[in-house]
């Protein structure tokens, strides 16, 4: 057992980013990650992750971490460990559930709030890809101008194996948060490059020794 929790387990990712205290790590991630979505997040109010089937013949799904900002956005953030063949397929069958769940009873325009899937994920889509960002933004766009269709539905993809830059090499926050996530589980002491007051409480939080007995186990 190393000196800090492993981020890519379930335990671990939600420890740092699924509980009301430490919402605070998860709102500096998430505007990390849209600065190019032209977004930031002032508050967020975690949601209920599990989404019953419409019918007894449908499947149940239980969404890692779901939760809304302060003008009604929605997010839905998944940590994949393991290569999924069709994974692609289940973050589209996912934000169906979140468009869904927005529908309303009697006279509705049928305007929705944004809706983010955003997938964090230790494996690489396609290893030949050499060119492949770490971070993908994806949206519903026209075949041959690429002119958004709608910006109410948003795909981001996180590559961590893709991530390959040193601490030398940290230039952004978001960089800074990527590393952590890949490495956090090998440090033995905080890296100087990750000494900032919200990365030193994702320290905090992940020593292993700091745990209760229950979260050992």
């Amino acid at each position: 057992m190393g000196v800090y929790i492993n981020p890519f387990t379930d335990f671990g990712f939600k420890r740092i980013f699924g509980e009301e205290d430490n919402k605070d790590l998860l709102i500096d991630f998430l505007n990390e990650l849209l600065l190019p979505q032209g977004i930031t997040i002032g508050d967020l109010t975690y949601k209920p992750t599990a989404r019953l089937p419409l019918s007894a013949e449908d499947r149940k799904v239980v969404f890692d971490l779901h939760c809304t900002n302060q003008r009604g956005d929605r997010f839905t953030v998944e940590l994949q460990k393991a290569k999924q063949t069709h994974f692609k397929d289940r973050m589209l069958y996912y934000s169906s559930f979140t468009i869904q769940e927005q529908g309303k009873q009697g006279p509705w325009d049928y305007r929705l709030d944004a809706v983010y899937m955003i997938a964090i994920l230790e494996f690489m889509f396609d290893k030949a890809a050499a060119a492949q960002k770490v971070v993908g933004y994806h949206q519903i766009s026209d075949v041959e101008t690429h002119a958004p269709f709608t910006d109410k539905l948003t795909y981001i993809t996180i590559e961590i194996p893709r991530f390959t830059k040193t601490e030398a090499e940290l230039e952004t926050n978001l960089d800074r948060w990527l590393y952590l996530l890949k490495h956090l589980h090998e440090f033995e002491r905080v890296p100087a490059a990750l000494q900032t007051r919200i990365m030193q409480k994702v320290f905090r939080i992940a020593e292993y020794t700091k745990l209760s007995k229950e979260a050992k186990q």
